[in-house]
């Protein structure tokens, strides 16, 4: 697992469309899950202001070991197995 994150200098527009694009989505509306790839995140904005996005958004975040996911509900999460 990398923490290797864009330096808060390189942060650029980019970033922030990524972001928005990531979260403008019908699952954002619905209570459903988005998965992102771990590396994509990283590359794009970095893992701590992708934490700082879902949590300012009052989502949840899981994260395998390969990809975030994303529990747009704030409603109970059981691990089954």
């Amino acid at each position: 697992m990398s923490d290797l994150a864009p330096s808060p200098a390189t942060f650029s527009r980019h970033a922030h469309d990524w972001l928005d694009n990531v979260f403008h989505c019908r699952a954002t509306q619905t209570g459903g899950v988005i998965r992102r790839q771990v590396m994509d995140v990283e590359r794009e904005v970095g893992r701590k202001m992708f934490e700082d996005e879902v949590q300012r958004r009052g989502f949840r975040l899981l994260r395998t070991r390969h990809h975030y996911l994303i529990v747009c509900d704030q409603g109970p999460i059981d691990l089954l197995f």
